[in-house]
């Protein structure tokens, strides 16, 4: 599967999961931001440790300044996978985020259930559809 699928994928997926308060909310804010940087990452889990990453990642990720989305998925063909697709104002942004003590509390807590890591990718973003 290549990123464009995966970003289709978690696109579905926020679709699928949100309640439509909050799909509603995050695409009237995805109409005005302006990402420009990006991540994706695929992270391996522990075997049998998924839903508890999920949750430990998801944990310090709901208030970081500059980030305009963070989504986490679940990989289709790894059951221990996860992806991460993260959209941000700035690089600059990104970095000052990882010294938040919400997010350093949650790296720690999901640190000991990362196997380790698979494709890793920076962008910037050039195009949005309202697809």
């Amino acid at each position: 599967m290549n990123r464009r699928q995966h970003l289709m994928a978690l696109a579905a997926m926020a679709a699928a999961f949100l309640p439509i308060t909050k799909l509603r909310a995050l695409e009237a804010m995805m109409e005005e931001a302006d990402p420009q940087y990006g991540l994706i990452g695929q992270m391996i889990a522990k075997p049998g440790q998924r839903a508890a990453l999920v949750a430990a990642l998801s944990e310090g990720t709901g208030t970081m300044p500059g980030n305009f989305a963070y989504l986490i998925g679940e990989d289709s063909a790894n059951p221990d996978a996860i992806w991460i697709v993260e959209l941000w104002d700035s690089k600059d942004s990104h970095a000052a985020s990882l010294t938040l003590p919400a997010v350093q509390e949650a790296i720690s807590k999901g640190r000991p259930l990362i196997a380790g890591f698979g494709t890793r990718a920076e962008f910037k973003p050039v195009a949005k559809t309202g697809a």
